[in-house]
């Protein structure tokens, strides 16, 4: 399979699930349970000008896909299916929801995150998905024989990380969430059983 072709597959079934799976559950839950703020929380302001961080995440996933070493892919795209599934039955089971700070300037970032704001879940917030396939997206990315491929990687992440707080898309707690579903999904993908299996269609 050319190159090309096989990388675009493998983000679209990997991508492509998370997709299908979070727009499902915001449509089969409840009402949410609020997340409380952290110290975490607040040491980081609220700011839309991290709008542009958070939404960097959307060029990441594609760069990851694209310039990951291919054998990974299948990997990539296994975990974030099963990233997508495990949130998938907490977002419907245990929908959660935070406060969300008014706003009511009318810069640029801010019009940008009320666009978000407008397209999202509201209650898809625990874990994070976000921050689910940011991290896995650093893992595939992470390569000794690219040290700064993998540490402008993992800047990245970070820096989305910290603008998923900044503009109160997530908090600490689901962040951290999301995380912990990306390490765990991600080692179960490396397991043989998975390994032998073709990416989910």
């Amino acid at each position: 399979m050319n190159g090309w072709i096989f990388r675009l597959r493998a983000m679209a079934l990997g991508w492509g699930t998370v997709g299908i799976v979070y727009t499902t559950a915001a449509l089969a839950q409840g009402s949410g349970t609020a997340i409380p703020e952290t110290a975490l929380d607040r040491l980081i302001p609220f700011d839309p000008r991290g709008i542009w961080l958070y939404l960097s995440f959307f060029a990441l996933i594609p760069f990851a896909y694209l310039r990951a070493e291919a054998l990974r892919l299948p990997w990539l795209a296994r975990s974030m299916q099963l990233s997508a599934i495990v949130s998938g039955v907490v977002f419907v089971l245990y929908p959660t929801t935070l406060s969300y700070p008014l706003f009511d300037d009318a810069s640029i970032p801010t019009r940008l995150l009320r666009l978000l704001i407008a397209g999202d879940s509201s209650q898809n917030c625990l874990p994070s998905l976000h921050a689910a396939l940011t991290y896995l997206s650093v893992w595939a990315l992470a390569d000794a024989r690219r040290p700064w491929q993998s540490a402008l990687a993992a800047l990245w992440g970070l820096a989305i990380a910290c603008a998923m707080v900044q503009t109160r898309r997530h908090l600490a707690l689901d962040t951290s969430a999301g995380l912990l579903v990306a390490l765990v999904c991600g080692a179960i993908a490396s397991r043989r059983p998975f390994r032998s299996m073709r990416m989910l269609p």
